[in-house]
């Protein structure tokens, strides 16, 4: 078909020539060299640094405009690492740079090397290891400096000698924001007010000692903040600060000022328009009983109602919504005035930096303040024009939503506080913004909120997924890391998977993992948890593996070393082996070069987390034949059966997975007989004791398994091993776990492991056998007390007499175990079953009935001894152990309903073992008929 539609297309190409191929043959060319240079410069605007410079790179013309003094009198250069070879390659385009915002004290240093003689502003974070030195020599290349802004870190080795030099250095200073100072003395202050005649604030944030007198002598000082500085007096202070002639706004949040200071700042300021003393605990006690009147003044505490006071403050009569307050400022403000422009700038940056100190502390009693106003007071900043302002409250979102940091818990109330407020489109917005610093911290708030599902539902209707992908394919790996953190807080959610795969998440997660594979833990594992709970999806799990996941997580396994990283790949490489037959994920990973071997050595971790997850990795990928093998090759026994052994006092889900482990290799003969032999007995037996059910429930698998051996079996009896099945088998509350052990003590004492016992016992004497004995009799009788209580009378008598098929369904109902539905019995298991069925104990033989009935819906491998003439032939020779007895009238309905359908099979029955269902005989036919059943797989039509 698809030759004949190119033959009628090259037909059509020529009857319409003059017409179609015309068109073709001019193609639309848009020259972009003929856009208008302030078009193109606009277009740079809008561009990072590295998109900036690939665009310049294309034509000379492009090149010159991407050197425009316009974008480049601000650098935003936190996200990268400067140090001075970056910045003399900067150095050419820096002549006419502003304004300048970096991160780490290296940064600081190198800034020198800009050559940016007119720089006049400057801030920088991440500066705790900044010194005196390197201080000195930044003011003193950058005289025009007139603001400086270091912190929020401390900056423990930064003297008040510095301080001096800066002021004598700078003198346009006129803003100075520092935090984390251990003393400023009074000559460090005083040489800002000599020096530096325009200082208009000054900020010294959780600072040790300060010298509030020498604070009073700047008396050009209009906002001034000491929030979160320590021993500080009080008496000096509100007398010597109250006489600054332009003091309008005063910050003492986090502080101990008393309630008098306070008023008595209030009332012998003449010019003082706003006092902020959030969190502030003498205050805030006195304020509820005896609050501080003072007409025309802003006094901002946390039992205040800000939004409501700061809008009578500004529109008394105009304005309904105090929520919209700062909004309407912007719109409204008269430019004019400029002290009052100046003092709503100033308490945003205030209000942004002591809510972001508040949610990083998580008073008590914070709870109210959150709900009925920080919150909105937090997005009403999120709305600011300052960027500063915008990323503090956005990651003050992202923090005080988190009541448990470790274990990744949030505030339900909060979160849904945020979203009913509107912030998930707002933070949305400014994550599609073009600054990245703004990216990550709106990403990171994303990601924290959609912690809680109802947040995180509203984010993918908003557009959130999309948004996340893309951010997570950003170059930076600030931006990328917040981004792939919002992701894994979205896949937690079944809902959203698809939607992640749809929006080409996976292949982003993916990348991410290539991209950043050494010294980037934080991205690592953010998107390896990602891919971990996408994995855990069957459609997403093929996505994955088709992106190159298997590869990559592999990768991360057998190369990274942070513990957070290798749990996350683990568990990541658990949830896609774990499909069984629905995708080949299982055997992909298994066949990944190394996957397998790492696997086991992660086992071998000293993080509890990682050892988890690797073993339920081996546990999944041990259901495949091939890696079964290949993880018993690497050294899977070994390790798993040392894991078991170590783990009797570690997490409930490590023993459980520890268990589950050895219990998948303990499937192949080879595999069961090495755990018995490596010591594996002893440790799964304790892991048997334990009272959780998941715990004990698999512990019980793998004996189960192991007991099939007859040398295994021995072990479990000597190392006692009875009376811990027998206890699972008559007290767990799991039926599985009941059903496993009651199998496993029918193993031991089938007859198969007599002559083990008889050859190990024989030179001991009598006595040890006289104890297996009496093991013996005690398995038997639980075993029969498990199988008694299955046993429905009234429900057996009615199939009996009626031997319709639906009377047996109503027997095959109460008597199956759904959670047996999902064993694999060998062929080997279900032949020793049906031998079992001839044993002279007829507890053994409703023990291996109601085995074979459990097993009947799974189409269990099958057992033959030859033909189905052959198999009635042996069980026909049984036919004088078979009584009337109660447990003989348990066999006759497990195996009739195991048969399913009595009537429908009589032909069968007789055709093969010449036995009718009629009289006396019913419920021996049922014993041919059920190894017909087991030898046809099932079908006996």
């Amino acid at each position: 078909m698809s030759r004949r539609v190119r033959r009628r297309c090259a037909a059509a190409a020529d009857r319409g020539k003059r017409t179609v191929a015309s068109v073709s043959a001019t193609p639309v060319v848009v020259d972009w060299t003929s856009l208008p240079d302030d078009t193109v410069v606009q277009l740079f605007s809008y561009l990072n640094y590295r998109d900036r410079a690939s665009l310049s790179s294309t034509c000379r013309t492009w090149r010159a405009l991407g050197s425009s003094p316009c974008l480049w009198a601000s650098l935003d250069l936190r996200s990268y690492r400067v140090c001075t070879s970056t910045a003399m390659a900067l150095s050419t385009r820096c002549g006419h740079l502003q304004s300048l915002r970096l991160r780490g004290a290296d940064s600081v240093f190198a800034i020198s090397s800009l050559r940016a003689r007119g720089l006049q502003e400057i801030s920088a974070d991440g500066c705790r290891g900044l010194t005196d030195a390197t201080l000195a020599v930044l003011a003193a290349r950058h005289e025009c400096l007139q603001s400086i802004q270091i912190g929020p870190e401390q900056l423990d080795r930064v003297s008040s000698d510095a301080l001096r030099n800066v002021a004598v250095c700078c003198e346009q200073l006129r803003r100075v924001r520092l935090s984390g100072l251990r003393e400023i003395d009074g000559e460090a202050i005083s040489a800002f007010a000599r020096h530096c005649p325009d200082l208009e604030e000054v900020t010294f944030l959780d600072c040790g000692n300060i010298d509030e007198g020498a604070l009073g002598k700047i008396s050009s000082l209009r906002f001034l903040s000491i929030a979160g500085s320590r021993n500080v007096k009080w008496a000096t202070a509100s007398l010597s600060w109250s006489k600054l002639p332009k003091l309008l706004g005063l910050d003492v949040s986090r502080t101990d000022i008393s309630h008098i200071a306070v008023s008595r700042l209030l009332s012998q300021s003449k010019s003082l328009k706003l006092l902020c003393a959030l969190n502030c605990p003498s205050v805030e006690e006195q304020e509820m009983h005896n609050p501080i009147f003072s007409k025309g003044k802003l006094l901002l505490t946390i039992f205040t109602d800000i939004l409501k006071k700061v809008a009578s403050f500004l529109f008394p009569h105009s304005l309904t919504d105090s929520k919209l307050v700062f909004d309407q400022w912007r719109c409204n403000v008269k430019r004019k005035d400029r002290c009052l422009a100046d003092m709503m700038t100033w308490m945003e940056w205030i209000l942004s930096q002591s809510l972001l100190k508040i949610a990083e502390t998580n008073p008590h009693a914070m709870d109210e303040f959150w709900l009925k106003q920080g919150a909105s007071l937090l997005l009403s900043l999120v709305r600011s024009v300052q960027e500063d302002v915008q990323e503090k409250a956005a990651t003050a979102l992202a923090t005080f939503v988190v009541i448990d940091d470790e274990n990744a818990n949030v505030d339900p109330a909060r979160s849904e506080a945020v979203m009913k407020d509107g912030g998930i489109p707002l933070l949305l917005h400014l994550a599609r913004c073009c600054r990245e610093s703004a990216q990550s911290e709106a990403a990171k708030a994303i990601a924290n909120l959609s912690v809680n599902a109802k947040v995180a539902k509203a984010v993918a209707e908003e557009g959130g997924i999309a948004i996340l992908t893309n951010l997570a394919k950003s170059t930076n790996r600030l931006v990328a890391e917040e981004a792939a953190g919002g992701l894994w807080n979205l896949s937690v959610g079944e809902e959203h998977k698809a939607a992640i795969a749809m929006a080409g998440g996976v292949k982003a997660l993916v990348d991410l993992i290539f991209r950043w594979c050494e010294g980037n833990d934080g991205v690592l594992e953010r998107a390896a948890g990602a891919l971990a709970n996408l994995a855990a999806d069957d459609k997403c799990s093929l996505e994955v593996a088709r992106s190159g996941g298997v590869h990559a997580l592999v990768m991360l396994a057998r190369s990274c070393k942070a513990e957070g990283v290798l749990e996350q790949a683990a568990r990541a490489l658990a949830n896609l082996a774990a499909h069984g037959d629905n995708n080949g994920n299982n055997a992909a990973v298994g066949q990944e070069a190394g996957a397998l071997e790492a696997l086991v050595q992660l086992t071998c971790s000293q993080n509890e987390g990682v050892r988890q997850e690797a073993a339920g990795a081996l546990w999944n990928l041990s259901f495949d034949d091939r890696n079964r093998e290949a993880i018993a090759a690497a050294g899977g026994v070994e390790a798993l059966v040392a894991l078991a052994r170590d783990c009797t006092n570690a997490s409930e889900g490590l023993q459980e997975r520890a268990a589950g482990a050895l219990w998948g290799l303990s499937v192949s003969e080879a595999n069961s007989i090495a755990i018995g032999r490596e010591g594996g007995v002893g440790p799964l037996l304790a892991l048997a004791c334990s009272e959780v059910e998941d715990v004990h429930e698999t512990a019980a698998g793998a004996l189960w398994n192991l007991a099939f051996y007859s040398g295994n079996a021995l072990h479990i009896v000597e190392e006692g091993g009875v009376p811990v099945l027998v206890n699972l088998c008559s007290s767990s509350g799991s039926k599985m776990a009941r059903f496993m052990s009651a199998l496993a003590l029918g193993y031991m004492f089938d007859g198969r492991m007599d002559e083990v016992a008889i050859m190990g016992t024989s030179g001991e004497g009598s006595s040890k056998g006289a104890c297996f004995e009496g093991a013996r009799k005690m398995a038997l009788k639980h075993i029969e007390a498990f199988v008694g209580t299955f046993s429905h009378p009234n429900l057996f008598s009615l199939a009996a007499a009626s031997s319709a098929p639906a009377a047996l369904s109503h027997v095959a109902e109460a008597v199956f175990i759904q959670e047996a539905g999902h064993l694999r019995c060998s062929g080997a298991e279900i032949g020793r079953f049906v031998s079992m069925l001839r044993n002279p104990s007829s507890i053994l033989r409703a023990c291996a009935a109601f085995a074979l009935f459990q097993a009947r819906n799974k189409r269990a491998p099958c057992y033959s001894v030859g033909t189905m003439q052959v198999q009635c032939r042996l069980l026909s020779t049984c036919d004088a152990h078979y009584t009337t007895s109660f447990m003989d009238g348990q066999c006759f309905f497990f195996v009739t309903t195991t048969c399913h359908a009595y009537q429908m099979c009589q032909s069968a029955v007789q055709k093969h073992s010449g036995i009718a269902l009629t009289g006396n005989n019913s419920w021996k036919a049922c014993w041919k008929l059920s190894a017909i059943f087991i030898d046809e797989g099932g079908d006996l039509t």
